[in-house]
């Protein structure tokens, strides 16, 4: 993944929330990642390599204050929650 690509999924689908309790988990974070790569017709990389990215970043699973936003929480969710279609 290069910066730009991983810059660009940080600006596009998630935001810092002060409100969160904790922020997202590592499969949020990533199942969001792989809703993005599949909206914007992207391969995702391999988990090891974007958590090595998000770790440069400063951005760890849970206690990070991200939240999901724009087309890729709203793919996300639906996938995870089938029965809501």
């Amino acid at each position: 993944m290069t910066s730009t690509h991983f810059d660009r999924f940080l600006a596009e689908a998630v935001t810092r929330d002060r409100e969160t309790d904790g922020g997202l988990s590592g499969d949020e974070l990533y199942g969001l990642y792989t809703s993005w790569c599949l909206i914007n017709s992207l391969t995702p990389e391999p988990p090891q390599r974007f958590w090595d990215v998000l770790g440069e970043k400063g951005i760890a699973p849970g206690n990070n204050g991200l939240a999901m936003t724009g087309p890729a929480a709203t793919d996300y969710i639906v996938a995870s929650a089938p029965d809501l279609v």
